[in-house]
């Protein structure tokens, strides 16, 4: 009889290239999502690390000994990652590695990664063309400038900043011009990605201010880079935009304003928790599985994901909507009504809020409506204005507190300071609650940030507390929202450039007039 053996399990050797997890392969996510136990490099990014399902361990940084523990891992049948920063073949340490691996049983795999120097050389609007040179003079070994300098097409070196002076030299003394055009990008593929053009003859000023790692690319194409910026040309490159939300709601708007180039700092303003007792909520889910209701309305996704819960915890699906029309206050709420599976009946043609909702409510009609009741869950703070305005239209309300928001803790001091001080550009306003707790809690914004929000009726509360409301998109979702704030950037951006062309010519005029007297 053949005693059976125990099956072994797989290592992979992940590259993670710029340390953006945007740009990971598909097959590095894959691997990362489905690893049991990841050994990690210390210099890995907080971005590809929260790709990670199984245990993360950090890397030996004595070399061959994070190896050694993966290999017994994967030797017990467990599914085991090495993430390593760059491509794994550029490391001579991790490729050494991998000929460990290879003369074992354990199948393995590598990864790939996307240069960091193509990577951003590409975001700096550098094209590289079909032949270039890559140089990494990070490694300290001995390289030769002369057959660099001769290679055809544009180089690109990724090195320290406090080097490119000398690497500037080291060219013009091999053979290339000193105005041979240059670009000198740190942060690369970041959103505080900068890019300094120049030559090689005034390398040292390019670099002026820098420090760090940096990507340098020497030949025509740096020169014709301005056409092609399309990274740092973004609407809201660089901005540091607040984004005042709970964890949990954050995440679709950091993710947009990071589209558009800004640097989101999510600052939860509130909590949402349960009703102090379930007592009404349990009413109402019976209410709705027998009949009790004509309409349901929903005037947020917190409304939406509290009924939903309540539907899980007593078994119930979406079915349990049969006969029972649904409205939302608006598109966002809509979509999260649509992901449970269902369609509402009605939104507002308009304006989407409380008021906008009423404006295309049916009034009651005890021939038409069978049953005259309406169920309206919603936030222990909310307003009264669409209980009475539905009240007038002819209907019994049960308006039942589906969740309560509670005013979370302060943020770090720092974050206060840039709050009050103007340290951020913009802050993006999505209920009345956020503006009330924001202030509540760190204080107003700073009269030069600029304030967005995403309805009237926050617009109004913002106003209340003496806030100028310089962005309202005409639809009240988040996306809208972060749109309107991105062309408003555009028209800002637009009218400093007029009025830095027109200096020059004022300036001539008042010094003809001066002139002439």
């Amino acid at each position: 009889m053949t005693r059976a053996r125990k099956s072994v399990g797989r290592l992979s050797f992940v590259g993670t290239g710029t340390g953006d997890a945007g740009l990971l392969t598909v097959r590095a996510a894959e691997v990362l999502t489905s690893a049991e136990v990841a050994y990690v490099d210390a210099a890995v990014s907080s971005a590809v690390r929260a790709l990670i399902a199984g245990e993360i361990r950090d890397a030996d940084p004595n070399p061959g000994e994070s190896i050694k523990a993966a290999l017994t891992e994967a030797r017990n049948g467990t599914v085991v990652a090495r993430v390593v920063t760059g491509d794994p073949l550029e490391s001579e340490a991790v490729a050494r590695d991998v000929l460990v691996v290879a003369k074992s049983v354990v199948p393995y795999e590598v990864v790939p990664a996307l240069s960091e120097a193509i990577a951003t050389a590409t975001y700096a609007g550098v094209a590289l063309g079909p032949v270039h040179t890559e140089v990494d003079l990070r490694s300290g070994s001995a390289v030769d400038f002369e057959s660099i300098a001769a290679a055809p097409g544009t180089l690109l070196f990724t090195l320290d900043a406090a080097e490119v002076g000398r690497t500037a030299e080291q060219l013009v003394s091999s053979g290339l011009k000193p105005d041979t055009a240059l670009t000198v990008t740190t942060a690369g593929t970041t959103t505080v990605q900068v890019t300094v053009g120049g030559t090689l003859g005034d390398a040292e000023l390019a670099v002026a201010g820098m420090t760090g790692p940096v990507v340098l690319t020497v030949g025509k194409a740096s020169a014709a880079r301005d056409k092609l910026a399309w990274w740092e040309s973004r609407a809201l490159f660089g901005w540091k935009i607040l984004v005042p939300r709970t964890k949990e709601q954050a995440g679709a708007m950091s993710e947009r304003l990071r589209e558009y180039g800004a640097v989101p700092v999510e600052v939860p303003t509130i909590a949402v928790e349960p009703p102090r007792t379930p007592t009404q909520m349990e009413r109402a889910i019976k209410g709705l599985v027998t009949g009790r209701y004509e309409w349901i309305v929903f005037t947020s996704t917190n409304a939406v994901r509290a009924v939903r819960e309540k539907f899980e915890e007593f078994g119930l699906d979406a079915r349990a909507f049969a006969g029972v029309k649904i409205a939302c206050v608006g598109e966002q709420t809509a979509e999260a009504v649509r992901a449970f599976g269902i369609r509402p009946e009605l939104l507002p043609s308009g304006e989407q809020s409380s008021e906008g909702l009423l404006a295309d409510f049916p009034p009651y009609d005890d021939v038409l409506d069978p049953i005259d009741r309406v169920l309206l869950p919603r936030a222990d703070i909310a307003t009264e204005t669409l209980a009475e305005g539905l009240r007038q239209r002819g209907w019994e309300i049960d308006d039942v507190t589906a969740y309560r928001t509670v005013r979370a803790a302060p943020p770090a001091a720092e974050i206060r300071d840039a709050i009050k001080s103007g340290g951020f550009q913009a802050v993006c306003f999505t209920s009345s609650s956020t503006v009330r707790n924001l202030v509540g809690i760190a204080g107003k914004p700073h009269n030069r940030t600029v304030v967005a929000c995403i309805g009237p009726q926050t617009a109004a509360t913002a106003k209340e507390f003496g806030l100028r409301v310089d962005v309202q998109p005409e639809t009240a979702n988040v996306a809208a929202l972060i749109d309107a704030l991105a062309e408003f950037a555009l028209k800002r951006a637009e009218e400093e450039r007029e009025k830095a062309a027109a200096a020059p010519a004022r300036r001539g005029r008042a010094s003809r007039a001066r002139a002439v007297r």
